[in-house]
């Protein structure tokens, strides 16, 4: 039997014995893209091997197809990125989703108005990622940028991301992805993280403050829809100094922006809980 892409590895059934398993190309084929979106660079076929535990002779003969349909990339010293069929999938995809094109329209107009870095952020698993981004003014510094992954116990946007989620789950989800920040100041307590979660979510606000990165804090506000599930969050990213500052108001800022792009997704009623949602000026 050939080597394809359709079904790298086989094993024959044995009719006096359980079916052996296998891993089809299409598998193989994720597990590297996915392996090389989680390291954030370009790496050889002998690593991509290693960490996803296939045969090496099996991950070159993917690598190659993928190559020549452009999903990866190969540079001249051999290493493999991601390629720019990818890019054009993305984009296709990003056009597509009402949620990301309202909230990218109004993180521009927050960081207009703020004079800030906003941010638009999801969950992936067990991490946090940066969906869009726009710099403010003074060009603050921020080392997370668009795709940048963080586990989400670092993050303001990561607690908020699963705050809304069983308890249960969330215990699980923070007792298997928390882990020490760079400053070592993120929280790894299960307990805390969960019960964090739950009251950041409830209070429609989350704040960090040198978790991640010295001297940065971000202060996020949830994307929630009609069901109460936070599917996104929009946050300013500032030094940490600003995070009470009044001229502008920053917290209220970023919570009326979530608020607008709720709204205009029609998953906050104008009047919800007594409240009239804010208007722009």
């Amino acid at each position: 039997m050939s080597t394809t892409a359709a079904n790298i590895e086989t094993g024959a059934a044995d009719p006096a014995g359980p079916r052996r398993t296998r891993t089809s190309g299409i598998d193989r084929a994720l597990q590297i893209l996915d392996h090389l979106q989680k390291e954030g660079r370009p790496a050889t076929a002998y690593e991509i091997a290693r960490a996803v535990r296939a045969p090496l002779s099996t991950i070159y003969v993917i690598v190659d197809d993928l190559v020549d349909k452009e999903m990866l990339d190969r540079t001249d010293g051999g290493l493999l990125w991601l390629g720019p069929r990818l890019y054009h999938y993305g984009l296709t995809y990003a056009r597509s989703l009402d949620l990301l094109n309202v909230a990218v329209h109004e993180m521009h107009e927050l960081a207009r108005g703020s004079g800030e870095t906003v941010q638009v952020c999801g969950r992936d698993g067990d991490d946090m990622v940066v969906l869009a981004m726009e710099e403010g003014l003074d060009h603050f510094q921020v080392t997370s940028r668009v795709g940048t992954r963080s586990p989400l116990n670092w993050t303001a946007s990561g607690r908020l991301l699963v705050g809304h989620l069983p308890e249960a789950e969330r215990l699980e989800i923070f007792g298997r992805c928390a882990t020490a920040s760079p400053t070592g100041r993120a929280e790894t307590d299960k307990a805390q993280l969960s019960r964090s979660a739950a009251t950041a979510l409830e209070q429609g606000l989350s704040i960090q403050a040198g978790e991640s990165d010295f001297s940065v804090a971000c202060i996020a506000a949830p994307i929630c829809d009609s069901q109460g599930a936070c599917r996104a969050t929009i946050s300013i990213v500032v030094p940490d100094m600003k995070v009470t500052q009044k001229n502008p108001d920053l917290v209220a800022l970023v919570k009326e922006s979530a608020r607008r792009i709720e709204t205009r997704l029609g998953w906050r009623s104008a009047y919800r809980s007594g409240e009239k949602a804010p208007e722009r000026q």
